[in-house]
């Protein structure tokens, strides 16, 4: 497996576990909200020792200690991480994936990536009926650009009921690299009906209608891209190549126009002017 790819900084994988354990409306912060305070100061070890003492209190504090688990997994002690994880486990019951999912995020801060997986698949055996699990690591194999990997956890976990743009996008993405448009298209459009908002599904799209040579579809895709995104120069250039695939050369020409007002390279306007200006078949 790539461990290049895989690279996570401290915040990139803690962050989740600050929001969660964030309490709107308290007045007073938080035992987690004190850890982050000394985690963004680089005072790391400061932090686990303020948690463990917290946890040594309040042994309920189920923010505190996934958070623990995760600055445990930074700080290169695994086996305390692990053991946090059991008395999360033991807090939570048998059935909740989240020490598994704490436990995977630790692996990857400690860079043991394919142990992560496994915490991972460990999260989603804990949970038969929930998404958490296989969606986490499918969407870490796919990030990881596993797509092998991914596909198999991601379907499992829209199985399971997840439903979500973020998911659909990436298991659209997953299909595509492997070859299986048909399957791109049908995820990226059931995310783009569950948020119609998400700019990412429609860009999917519009790349399945473009590798299909389908230019009605990509220009229907881009348009709705450009809605959502008025500056996104890489849709206007394409939505400018779809108008010229479907002999509307004058509206090719403009959105060309506006592609380069917008930024897209000028190689790549250059080579569809000269597209369009080529006399036809």
């Amino acid at each position: 497996m790539r461990v290049d790819a895989r690279h996570t900084t401290l915040w990139a994988s803690v962050a989740l576990a600050l929001c969660v354990a964030a309490a709107p409306g308290c007045a007073r912060p938080s035992a987690s909200d004190r850890a982050q305070s000394l985690v963004r100061q680089h005072r790391e070890e400061e932090a686990v020792a303020f948690l463990r003492k917290d946890l040594a209190a309040h042994p309920d504090d189920v923010p505190a200690r996934r958070l623990l688990v995760r600055l445990l997994g930074y700080t290169g002690d695994m086996p305390g991480a692990r053991a946090e994880t059991e008395e999360l486990a033991r807090r939570l019951g048998p059935d909740d994936p989240t020490p598994y999912l704490e436990l995977g995020h630790a692996l990857e801060l400690g860079h043991r990536y394919d142990e992560a997986l496994e915490a991972y698949d460990q999260a989603a055996a804990a949970a038969p009926s929930s998404p958490a699990g296989p969606r986490e690591g499918g969407m870490r194999t796919a990030r990881w650009g596993e797509v092998e990997e991914a596909r198999p956890r991601l379907e499992e976990a829209v199985k399971r009921g997840a439903n979500d743009a973020e998911t659909w996008h990436a298991l659209g993405l997953v299909r595509l690299h492997l070859g299986d448009a048909e399957g791109a298209d049908a995820a990226y459009r059931t995310g783009a009906t569950v948020n119609p908002s998400s700019p990412e599904c429609w860009l999917g799209l519009a790349t399945v209608a473009v590798s299909r040579g389908d230019a009605s579809g990509a220009l229907a895709a881009y348009d709705r891209l450009l809605v959502l995104r008025p500056r996104f120069a890489a849709a206007e250039l394409g939505r400018a190549w779809a108008l010229a695939k479907l002999g509307r050369k004058e509206e090719a020409g403009r959105a060309l126009d506006h592609a380069e007002e917008l930024g897209a390279p000028t190689v790549n306007v250059a080579k569809q002017r000269a597209a369009l200006a080529a006399p036809g078949p």
